[in-house]
């Protein structure tokens, strides 16, 4: 015999109705400042929503002070000319034994590399998610391996592996970005993207895909490397002054490459997910890849101060940091 349940009155279903609507509320806000993968918490701060990280979406005081809309992001033929105050700064970066011409050099760059306006699809509904993978230890037994892929770019730093780390750093790597001194090969689908901290760095770039001639900087670098030169980006050194100036605030010589590739991503992004930097839950500061301890801070880099500025940029919801095993 089937059991008959008592009618409620109309009263009594609104009363049910809205216990039900609050306990569902108090379990989201209760969740909707942790981000949890495989069951680790990865950050103790509150997650952005998407598009809230956006650049244009709710910008603070802070934020505004420093985020330049209208900077040049990359080189091509029509902005290879520089303002006298980037020159300046990016020539105060080389020393004389690497001081070149470098109209003559940047002439060579468009005909051999594509001559784009990237990144200018700038839309509203866009929607463009990117992951900016650090080589920090504190990637070690994260399993962000599936999150990482999960992104449209996934930009790797130097010569940061995948082969024996994919369920921690992720297999997929849309973007690599390196200068001579951390160059590697990479696959027909990458994009390398080339940061010149000076000439040399240019005249090599022209050299590893033509002559192979220059084998050294300041050390040995690869005369040649295996990639796509129809995907070779160049960041334009106004862009590096600028996060000089505007986001490390003149800390240190010049940003690191990490820095440099976490604002690289704020322009081009809609969405900005930052794995593998910072130190371990141990305070060591080492790459996933192997054990050797490196300081915070160097003589060219203030790696303290770019690390809290990205956590700042986490609290202003412009990026979601991930702290890795806590």
């Amino acid at each position: 015999m089937a059991m008959v349940l008592p009618k409620l009155k109309p009263y009594h279903r609104i009363a049910t109705l809205l216990l039900s609507s609050t306990i569902i509320l108090c379990l989201y806000f209760e969740n909707s400042g942790k981000l949890f993968n495989n069951n680790h918490r990865v950050s103790e701060i509150d997650a952005c929503v998407y598009r809230n990280c956006s650049p244009d979406q709710e910008r603070t005081d802070w934020f505004s002070a420093r985020y330049a809309p209208t900077v040049q992001l990359l080189l091509n033929s029509r902005n290879r000319a520089l303002r006298p105050d980037v020159w300046r700064w990016w020539r105060g970066l080389q020393k004389e034994l690497y001081f070149h011409n470098y109209t003559t050099v940047s002439r060579k760059l468009f005909p051999l590399f594509p001559d784009k306006n990237n990144y200018s699809d700038s839309h509203p509904n866009r929607g463009r998610t990117c992951a900016v993978v650090g080589n920090s230890g504190n990637l070690l037994g994260s399993h962000y391996g599936p999150l990482i892929d999960s992104k449209d770019f996934v930009m790797r730093i130097n010569k940061g592996p995948t082969k024996g780390f994919e369920v921690d750093v992720g297999s997929n790597t849309t973007h690599r970005i390196f200068y001579p001194e951390s160059a590697m090969d990479l696959d027909n689908s990458t994009h390398l993207v080339f940061f010149p901290f000076k000439i040399l760095d240019i005249e090599w770039l022209i050299s590893a895909f033509t002559t192979k001639d220059i084998n050294e900087t300041y050390t040995y670098v690869p005369s040649t490397i295996k990639a796509n030169k129809d995907k070779v980006m160049i960041l334009h050194p106004e862009f590096m002054k600028y996060v000089y100036k505007n986001w490390t605030e003149n800390h240190g010589r010049y940003p690191s490459t990490g820095f440099l590739t976490v604002i690289f991503a704020l322009h081009i992004c809609d969405e900005v997910h930052v794995f593998g930097f910072g130190a371990t839950k141990d305070g060591n500061w080492h790459h996933y890849f192997d054990q050797t301890l490196t300081p915070v801070a160097s003589e060219s880099h203030a790696g303290d101060y770019e690390y809290k500025t990205i956590i700042r940029l986490h609290r202003e919801n412009k990026l979601l940091m991930y702290k890795g095993w806590t």
